[in-house]
């Protein structure tokens, strides 16, 4: 997407499909009311409410799919954030291909907004600088949080917004309009800021035994102290960490210095700069995110685990015992310095093919040893 002014006449071309997404739509409309609901604007092909794929509880939002891109158009810049069942939905063209989105590009974050401002207020109030993508004021169940997002379709248009709008008053306050950064972006900048000026101090490893007294006759050493907390379980019982807040920064490095990996009571304790709350979510998401692409790499299937193998079985051996219940996407025999372990996995394509393993093998001498089969738990990609 280029950084220059979008063209009139081609700015919809991207959005080949004639399909809208409708977003914050109560949690009891149907696919039957979107169709009535949209019907009037033209010819569709369906409409879908997205649900959780294991619960098939709804999400909040959904699809509507026009036959024609014109009567798309007419309903995105007609009935944007009309009610349905008593709730104002939010419309925007759907984008198959989330690039855009996960770019960043065109993309602005709002705060210090009056409460009364929402979606459709913040919509016409930044419509003037560019085609608007989607916007969106965050709530809670108080209403607005006091901050928003608004994702132009192009750079120029979303630094015109901020141009012009960055310390506006707004219903008597005066906003802060900016470029959105991502979370990694705005811990990373945190942390750097933070590093030299913090005065926070994260403790732990210290065992069960360390109060506040003692962790602060510790802790004083390095220089004044403003607060010192062990934390503690509902019973009162420490649960091996703590922080210890300096006056000055200077103080706290010296102690974090000098602390970190000593040994106090047999205890090798951990000493550093205390995160602040946005760089622990973003590690948060870096250890999911982690999780989430492992699992991903594994292959898809209902896993059978077999313990008791004789130590003549490997992958190979193990596949060709089971091979003979169905498709098996994996078999592996879990081994420490080339010596099989005694158990292993296998991985069959349906769930009734693993079962007929279970119930088949089960009990079966392979080798010299009985098999212990149990079945594992499906994975499935949505």
């Amino acid at each position: 997407m280029g950084s220059g002014e979008p063209n009139p006449a081609g700015k919809k071309k991207k959005y080949l499909k004639a399909a809208l997404y409708v977003g914050d739509l109560d949690p009891d409309v149907t696919e039957d009311m979107l169709y009535k609901k949209f019907r009037p604007a033209g010819p569709l092909r369906f409409t879908r409410i997205c649900r959780d794929p294991v619960t098939r509880s709804p999400l909040g939002y959904g699809y509507v799919n026009f036959r024609f891109p014109a009567d798309a158009e007419w309903a995105l810049n007609t009935m944007n954030f009309d009610f349905i069942n008593g709730k104002p939905f939010r419309l925007m063209w759907s984008q198959p291909d989330d690039r855009l989105r996960k770019s960043g590009v065109g993309n602005i974050f709002i705060k210090n907004l009056d409460k009364s401002i929402d979606n459709r207020a913040l919509f016409y109030l930044f419509s003037a600088f560019g085609n608007i993508l989607s916007c969106k004021v965050v709530c809670d169940d108080n209403g607005s949080k006091g901050y928003a997002y608004v994702h132009f379709d192009s750079l120029a248009a979303a630094n015109r917004a901020i141009w012009h709008m960055n310390g506006v008053r707004l219903n008597n306050r005066q906003v802060y309009v900016g470029r959105f950064k991502f979370p990694e972006e705005r811990a990373a900048e945190v942390r750097t800021k933070d590093r030299a000026t913090f005065t926070n101090v994260f403790v732990k490893n210290f065992g069960d035994n360390m109060d506040d007294e003692k962790l602060k006759e510790i802790f004083n050493r390095y220089g004044p102290t403003e607060s010192v907390k062990v934390i503690r379980d509902a019973s009162g019982k420490s649960k091996g960490f703590g922080f210890v807040r300096y006056e000055t920064h200077e103080a706290a490095q010296k102690a974090v210095l000098d602390l970190h990996g000593k040994s106090i009571n047999g205890k090798v304790l951990y000493v550093g700069r205390a995160q602040k709350k946005i760089e622990r979510l973003a590690e948060l998401r870096r250890r999911f995110e982690r999780l989430r692409l492992r699992e991903k790499s594994r292959p898809p299937g209902v896993p059978i685990y077999i313990k008791n193998l004789d130590e003549t079985i490997d992958d190979e051996k193990l596949k060709e015992e089971f091979s003979s219940f169905g498709s098996i996407s994996r078999a592996k025999v879990m081994v420490e310095v080339g010596q099989g372990k005694g158990f292993g996995v296998v991985c069959f394509s349906s769930f009734e093919d693993a079962t007929k393993a279970v119930d088949e093998m089960n009990g079966r001498t392979v080798g010299s040893k009985p098999l212990h089969v149990t079945l594992g738990q499906a994975r499935r990609r949505w």
